[in-house]
């Protein structure tokens, strides 16, 4: 009987040689006359301990972590094959690592577990469960389902994704749309790219019961071109999907169409906007367009369109197979499920985190991070995205939830959190707020095409020391211009990291003070 042996093969392991380790495996298995089966799976999330291989063992998966292809004859010395322990490098039952062990994996139930383009592995482990329940429904109880799930955008804005589904059900019209927003620009975020290169099957599922909900029978994805990896295993999951009928003319022999395809985008953050992202699909220049009408009325081709994010839609196979209150059931507030936090930056654990609305920043920066990479006291942390406010350590005891964290003028975003130690200066990361927004603004309106360059120039004063009280005045004024004034969240949004460490970081500013209140 062949030994099952894991490599994954998302971009991040093959980052740090995850080809090179499969390869030393094959290699040294074949030299010894041993019976293995290579898997090529996703990533668990542990990205500190890419790449990671597992031994499927009758006691469960044992990782062996992070490990080099030089590593490989003496593991299987050691006999790592059998799943042996006897090794520095062996990690244990990999679900009773405590960075997994005590993480709510919904969305992330599967990945790391399959193989991302197998269809068998994807039914075997729930997959299109819901589809199937989906099809035996009228749209409006699916919609119905969604909202009652509490299922909140998770690209940013956090708006309902029932009440965006129930307006496109109902606006007339016989051409519809499902776009999926998998422009995943912001730093520090790589969940987006997790589900599309482990679990691609997840997402087709999600937006074919989104079609089937509103009456759509095209969708698109947009990824950003810097996902090639994900690009080529999305393709590949939809030729597969739509041969064993889960995509086409007539899904699953039910007579509803749903036909899926992905689309590249060209780099730009600003298409990472709603409107912006349409316009860039039908072949036109990323500009974000004025609200109202809204997209879920005129959207893509001037049609009622579905727009929601990877990881909004990924979430919808499992409410349609385990239903709306199962999903409720975690979180807190108006929070509802569980948000994928991606930890990054001066951290020492860094990777996917998929955690129950209601833990603290602290919890998730100790209890899951380590603490520092560099060893040094954590001064703040970026949560959001590049236009994130910057979080000093008297907010970090404030659950994650959407309304606690717009009380502090602060966004979850789509929960990405960049971690900085007391070597960061928080004037230079407001700097690049600024310069950030001056390269990626689409132009199209004054407060951000303008602001954002003369934010960096007054910012440039404050550094230098000339009549800092003054320009420090001037800067809130013109956070104030942006914040209020600017067409869409690119400038809107800019003033968040500004404001931040402006109040509370003032000395790297050369202001007296201690922390402020956000204004």
């Amino acid at each position: 009987m062949s030994t099952r042996i894991y490599v994954p093969c998302d971009s991040a392991a093959l980052a740090v040689g995850a080809d090179d380790v499969a390869a030393a495996v094959a290699t040294e298995a074949a030299r010894r006359g041993l019976d293995v089966e290579i898997v090529r799976n996703g990533t668990r999330g542990l990205l500190w301990l890419e790449p990671l291989v597992e031994i499927d063992t009758p006691a469960g998966r044992i990782g062996f972590g992070p490990l080099d292809a030089a590593d490989v004859p003496a593991l299987f010395d050691a006999g790592f094959h059998t799943g042996v322990g006897d090794h520095p490098l062996c990690l244990g039952l990999v679900d009773d690592i405590p960075y997994l062990a005590r993480q709510q994996r919904l969305t992330f139930s599967r990945i790391g577990i399959t193989d991302p383009l197998s269809l068998d592995h994807y039914e075997a482990h729930g997959g299109f469960r819901g589809l199937r329940n989906a099809l035996l429904m009228a749209p409006s109880e699916i919609v119905a389902a969604v909202t009652s799930s509490g299922l909140r955008g998770r690209g940013g804005a956090a708006f309902p994704t029932g009440i965006k589904w129930n307006t496109v059900l109902k606006a007339p019209g016989t051409e519809k749309y499902v776009v999926c927003n998998a422009d995943e620009g912001d730093s520090g975020t790589f969940a987006d790219r997790i589900v599309m290169e482990s679990d691609p099957y997840m997402l087709v599922e999600g937006m074919t019961i989104a079609g089937i909900a509103v009456g759509a029978t095209r969708g698109y994805i947009y990824v950003r071109s810097e996902y090639p990896h994900a690009i080529t295993r999305l393709e590949a999951a939809i030729e597969r999907a739509r041969a064993a009928g889960f995509l086409g003319r007539s899904l699953l022999s039910t007579g509803r169409t749903f036909e899926l395809e992905v689309r590249k985008g060209a780099g730009a953050y600003i298409c990472g906007e709603e409107t912006a992202l349409l316009e860039s699909l039908e072949g036109k220049r990323g500009i974000v367009r004025a609200k109202p009408p809204l997209p879920a009325l005129t959207g893509l081709f001037g049609k009622p369109t579905v727009i929601n994010n990877v990881l909004s839609l990924a979430a919808v196979p499992l409410i349609l197979d385990k239903g709306a209150q199962y999903y409720q059931d975690y979180g807190m507030g108006r929070s509802r499920g569980t948000l994928p936090v991606q930890l990054a930056g001066n951290i020492k654990h860094g990777g996917l985190i998929e955690l129950a609305f209601g833990v603290t920043l602290r919890e998730i920066l100790f209890d899951y991070g380590g603490g520092s990479a560099s060893g040094r006291p954590i001064k703040a942390v970026q949560v959001g995205g590049p236009l994130g406010a910057y979080l000093p350590e008297s907010q970090w005891d404030t659950p994650l939830d959407y309304e606690a964290f717009a009380a502090l003028w602060a966004v979850l975003g789509h929960g990405g959190i960049v971690v900085h130690d007391d070597s960061a200066d928080l004037s230079a990361l407001a700097r690049y707020a600024m310069a950030f927004c001056a390269v990626e603004s689409c132009g199209k309106c004054t407060p951000c095409r303008i602001g954002s360059t003369r934010g960096v120039e007054v910012i440039d004063k404050i550094r230098a020391g000339h009549q800092r009280a003054q320009q420090v005045v001037l800067l809130r004024d013109l956070c104030d211009t942006m914040l209020n004034g600017s067409l869409c969240a690119m400038g809107g949004m800019t003033p968040y990291p500004v404001l931040s460490a402006l109040n509370h970081f003032p000395q790297d500013f050369g202001q007296p003070g201690a922390d402020q209140q956000a204004a």
